[in-house]
């Protein structure tokens, strides 16, 4: 089996840079083989053949795909904001409540407090005038 030319193991070199700092131009820049020689604009028989940018892409992809982990770490960031918003409508919610009931019982202490007073404004008594009793004897 004849080796790849240089020409072709720069090609895969430089997919392979740009797969990793996520800049792909031909593929959806997922890091796995496929992108690779799809990348490099190479069949998959002449990216195997290249055991040197093989055993290079093993060594910097580590088994894990570093586009993958920045989503994951996205993902946990969001799920703990969701949480944090969840508990922040629950504490305004509450804080709405107790609320409510502080300004029951101000105006309950109000109109007692009016009403002790005897500023009541619903209290519209009139005294009646009392019929003068020489008027009527006439």
């Amino acid at each position: 089996m004849p080796d790849i030319t240089a020409a072709t193991e720069r090609k895969l070199r430089d997919a392979m840079e740009r797969l990793l700092n996520g800049a792909a131009v031909r593929t959806d820049g997922r890091i796995i083989k496929e992108n690779l020689y799809r990348e490099a604009g190479v069949s998959r028989a002449t990216m195997n053949r290249a055991t040197a940018v093989m055993d290079e892409w093993a060594r910097r992809v580590d088994g894990t795909q570093p586009r993958d982990r920045e989503i994951e770490s996205l993902r946990s960031l969001l799920a703990d904001r969701a949480a944090q918003i969840k508990q922040l409508r629950e504490r305004v919610s509450s804080l709405e409540a107790q609320l409510t009931i502080a300004a029951t019982a101000v105006a309950e202490l109000h109109v007692e407090n009016q009403l002790l007073s005897g500023d009541d404004p619903s209290r519209n008594v009139t005294p009646m005038k009392r019929p003068n009793v020489d008027s009527r004897r006439r």
